[in-house]
């Protein structure tokens, strides 16, 4: 896996890419100190994986990744900080990263890349215990005004709660076809770009 790592405490970055230097399949490309050099660096390598600090001068790493998102709809970031700020989760969140990890969690760094190349979105213990609690105060969404059947719902519900196109065929007896072209329509209703975005859709807008 081809990895870019951003973080302005060049100590850091060193030591992060010396932990996954160890793994053999992990190859660090290029550090950079600030969000305009992810995006430098992003465009210049094309990386698997941007894992990359929030707070930092010049650009921060949210501001970086909405650029690089614009530009690379497909870009996979994961965010490695020492904050663990309910509005920085949400905004990460938002612009479709696949994780945010805390740094303090240090032995969790290359479990979270492995998870990432596998297609899943990942979440460092501290975030996770936060999650349910920053979506409380929002009002239910009106699903049937915006088209969607209960069929598609129901499939929303699922994607909130975890599961893989698989796992989500099994439970409503369709085929992994037949979900993925329920998803494609669902997220063109909800104007969402990914399963990421439509999970924190639906527990932004779940009523209490």
């Amino acid at each position: 896996m081809r990895i870019v790592v951003v973080d302005d405490d060049p100590i850091v970055s060193l030591s992060i890419k010396t932990i996954l230097e160890t793994e053999e399949d992990i190859t660090v490309l290029a550090i950079g100190k600030n969000g305009k050099e992810a995006i430098s660096l992003y465009r210049k390598h094309k990386p698997d994986l941007l894992l990359m600090d929030i707070r930092m001068e010049t650009m921060t790493g949210l501001e970086a990744a909405k650029e690089i998102r614009k530009e690379f709809q497909m870009a996979n970031i994961l965010f490695l900080t020492t904050f663990s700020d309910d509005d920085y989760i949400i905004q990460a969140l938002h612009i479709g990263a696949k994780g945010y990890i805390l740094k303090q969690d240090f032995e969790s760094i290359v479990p979270a890349i492995k998870a990432v190349e596998m297609g899943q979105n990942v979440f460092g213990g501290e975030v996770c215990k936060k999650l349910p609690t920053m979506f409380d105060k929002k009002s239910g969404f009106d699903y049937e005004k915006a088209n969607i059947s209960k069929k598609e719902f129901e499939i929303i519900e699922l994607v909130a709660k975890g599961l893989n196109n698989k796992e989500i065929s099994e439970a409503v007896f369709l085929s992994e076809g037949t979900i993925r072209n329920y998803l494609s329509s669902i997220m063109e209703k909800l104007k969402v770009r990914d399963r990421t975005q439509l999970a924190i859709f639906y527990l932004t807008n779940k009523e209490k």
